[in-house]
């Protein structure tokens, strides 16, 4: 991973109240969902189809592409189908890979110490979030979980926040939502969040981007020393 040289976006931590946190590329390693979807799923879709991997992902990418930023894309029961795969099967088989980010229990339990509630914002589904919270214990650093497949639309998708307020109250205003996805960002930058971050670096495994968009770190150790 390249470092990074700038330096850390400075945050008032006396005018936020809430955090909200993705769950994958934000606190967990995005590494694991990378393999799975494009290494391991391809793998047993060439198995299954008894074509040669790289004809397995020629054939899924497409699929991919197609439904991705809806729910869909999200939604294991979606591929289970149009696959003909037991993805809830072939997510344990690779679960060893899920890993948590560095210095990510120490970011939540200091902003425990400082009063901050700490609510998960995933488009993860449901089978994801509770395999992922087995593995990682993070469930416990958490005061909400909100997945979007029980509000029934994206987080990149407009009213997505308004149904979040709906069992979540929060103020735009004096809440932080960090998050490595751009598109995501983009649309709580639109319904009026004043504090956004970006993970540059949500792949362990491959190199942080450069974002100009949004503050952004590539690792919770940037950001702290702020709250110590």
């Amino acid at each position: 991973m390249s470092q990074r040289n700038d330096p850390a976006p400075q945050l008032d931590w006396a005018a936020i109240d809430t955090v909200f946190l993705d769950m994958d590329g934000t606190l967990l390693d995005l590494y694991y969902d990378n393999h799975f979807w494009l290494e391991h799923v391809p793998q047993r879709y060439a198995d299954k189809l008894g074509v040669s991997l790289a004809e397995a992902k020629d054939a899924l990418l497409p699929k991919y592409r197609r439904i991705q930023g809806t729910l869909d894309w999200y939604c294991v029961d979606h591929w289970s189908r149009e696959l003909g795969l037991d993805i809830a099967l072939l997510k344990a088989e690779v679960e060893h890979l899920i890993a948590v980010h560095p210095f990510v229990p120490d970011f939540l339990d200091a902003l425990a110490a400082h009063g901050k509630r700490r609510v998960l914002v995933t488009n993860a589904h449901q089978m994801s979030i509770d395999l992922k919270f087995r593995r990682t214990r993070l469930g416990g650093r958490l005061e909400q979980v909100i997945c979007a497949h029980d509000l029934q639309l994206a987080k990149e998708t407009p009213g997505f926040w308004a149904r979040v307020r709906e069992v979540e109250p929060f103020d735009p205003a004096r809440t932080l939502f960090v998050d490595d996805n751009l598109d995501v960002l983009r649309a709580a930058r639109d319904y009026g969040f004043r504090w956004l971050l970006a993970v540059s670096a949500p792949d362990s495994r491959a190199p942080a981007r450069e974002i100009q968009e949004f503050p952004a770190i590539a690792r919770f150790s940037e950001i702290l020393p702020q709250l110590r």
